[in-house]
């Protein structure tokens, strides 16, 4: 097999899995996920260590960073127990767990981590699938084995003294009260930054990727601007976040990344809705997890499928796979639950319930996205699509702000090489939406069309029906679109093999089909 890895899972929040190619309808979905791997959880002595014993003061000023590293070190060393937040505000600089500990917050216990940017020490990691220098996570794991973050506590990120912030997104009193807090607009008037420095970050094209023969100390002039992610655990097994509310973090909220055995349950992850860059959770090349009972309202995606990054993610070729979705709940984000562009190390065995659905990839990636299975989704109010393919992924907000003027992408044809992504094989099955901007998007390469999508029993009320552009054998079963605009319900353009059967659409609709393109 080539560096090109698949991704043969099933994703979403619906039902997803991965099973023998055969008919949907056939497809025992209890079966194929009482056959994944079994996910090991972590296991913890009963020894408590209380931060107070270590000289921790609550009274939201004192730092804790020298109590809390001595409670986890002490745990650690004595073969692990639980590291005890109690209830009370803490505040406190970067924390990085260790072997066997439990880091356990009390009801009432808040985390707060210093807006204090000096505390923070730029370190070597990665972002968005590249090699890349940040500031260190407040809470961070590397290589360790049986680590917790328990309790029904609030960890606290202080989004507000990293995160830049658009004019477009807030009313005239909240952007008068942001500028009037300090910090720089840029010259066009449109986005505030927290400091100068974070501004000039902003201008750099790559700012913080990782470039050969430079140092942490070359990236200092613009340390504002490489926000960190609340969690980031590396290279770990056997890791549970249970009960907790993660919030206001300065970048991503919780990023596994090439873990194994990871256990997610319970948890509520929070961020402003305008938070850019603000995901709930994202697995990046992880092995064998579960994700339940979890409630996530953030500004931007809120799960997430990470894959590496080009060619950097092919020649890691680590899939994220054997990964339960069930259960959970997505409020305002831009993308529920997501396979995102940086997909080039593949995926396999995903499985999900209860949220929508956006797979996206650029050229550039590679990789392989196939044999998905969906099931049972149910959305409300998406701000663009219901139910999206987009080969041509920009990194765009998918809503258009007011001013903006975008552009559709330059449509051509290209060589197939290992940077071609691929989508095929894809199952969706009992899907809901009430409101949406378009019901069904899909848009391949023209070197390599979308292919093989099946859509059964889909109910979506949206402003426009469906559109297809570069596609084949597209199967569209007991689809019904309440949609405003009918000119035409369903526009395809340079696809092919698309077949309609019991489709239900607007009554009066002006156009049934527009099909345009000499490959249609």
């Amino acid at each position: 097999m080539n560096n090109i890895q698949k991704l043969k899972g099933a994703i979403l929040v619906g039902i997803l899995q991965f099973v023998s190619f055969q008919s949907f309808s056939q497809t025992d979905l209890s079966w194929a996920i009482s056959n994944l791997p079994k996910v090991e959880k972590p296991t913890f002595k009963a020894d408590t260590f209380n931060i107070i014993k270590y000289g921790a003061v609550s009274d939201g000023i004192i730092l804790n960073s020298k109590s809390i590293h001595d409670a986890t070190e002490d745990c650690s060393i004595k073969s692990g127990g639980v590291v005890l937040i109690p209830a009370g505000l803490w505040s406190t600089g970067p924390i990085v767990l260790n072997s066997n500990v439990n880091l356990h917050l009390q009801s009432d216990a808040v985390l707060s981590f210093t807006k204090d940017h000096s505390q923070y020490k730029l370190v070597q990691t990665n972002c968005e699938g590249l090699d890349a220098v940040r500031n260190e996570s407040p809470i961070s794991g590397t290589n360790f084995v049986n680590i917790a973050i328990t309790g029904k506590g609030i960890i606290d990120g202080n989004d507000d003294s990293w995160r830049m912030v658009k004019k477009e997104k807030l009313t005239a009193s909240q952007w008068d009260n942001v500028v009037a807090s300090g910090g720089v607009v840029d010259p066009k008037g449109r986005i505030w930054y927290p400091s100068e420095q974070s501004l000039k970050g902003s201008t750099l094209k790559g700012a913080g990727i990782l470039e050969a023969g430079k140092f942490l100390k070359d990236y200092e002039d613009n340390k504002d601007f490489l926000r960190p992610n609340l969690i980031g655990l590396a290279s770990s097994k056997k890791v549970l976040l249970e009960g907790v509310t993660f919030q206001n973090s300065p970048a991503w909220n919780v990023h596994p990344l090439m873990c194994e055995n990871l256990t997610i349950s319970d948890i509520r992850v929070r961020n402003l809705w305008y938070g850019q860059n603000g995901d709930g959770l994202d697995f990046e090349s992880c092995k064998n997890g579960m994700i339940e009972n979890s409630v996530f309202d953030v500004g931007d995606d809120g799960i997430c499928i990470e894959l590496g990054r080009d060619a950097q993610g092919r020649k890691i070729a680590m899939p994220t796979e054997n990964i339960l979705i069930k259960n959970c709940t997505v409020y305002h984000v831009h993308d529920s639950c997501v396979v995102r562009s940086e997909m080039s190390g593949g995926a396999k065995n995903l499985f999900g319930t209860d949220i929508g659905l956006r797979f996206k990839t650029t050229r550039g990636r590679g990789g392989i996205v196939e044999k998905i299975y969906i099931k049972n989704i149910t959305m409300k109010d998406s701000a663009s699509e219901a139910i999206l393919f987009n080969m041509y992924y920009a990194a765009l907000d998918p809503v258009v702000l007011k001013g903006e003027n975008r552009e559709a992408p330059k449509v051509d044809l290209l060589p197939v090489t290992e940077e071609t992504p691929q989508f095929k094989d894809i199952y969706v099955k009992n899907v809901v939406c009430n409101g949406a901007e378009t019901a069904v998007f899909i848009r391949g390469l023209r070197e390599r069309k979308i292919n093989n999508i099946h859509l059964e029993n889909i109910t979506i009320q949206a402003k426009k029906g469906i559109e297809s552009q570069d596609a084949k054998d597209i199967s569209f079963k007991y689809v019904n679109l309440i949609v405003k605009e009918t000119t035409p319900v369903v526009d395809v353009t340079n696809s092919s093999g698309l077949s309609f059967d019991g489709l239900k659409y607007s009554k009066n609709a002006a156009l049934l089909f527009n099909i345009k393109g000499a490959s249609s």
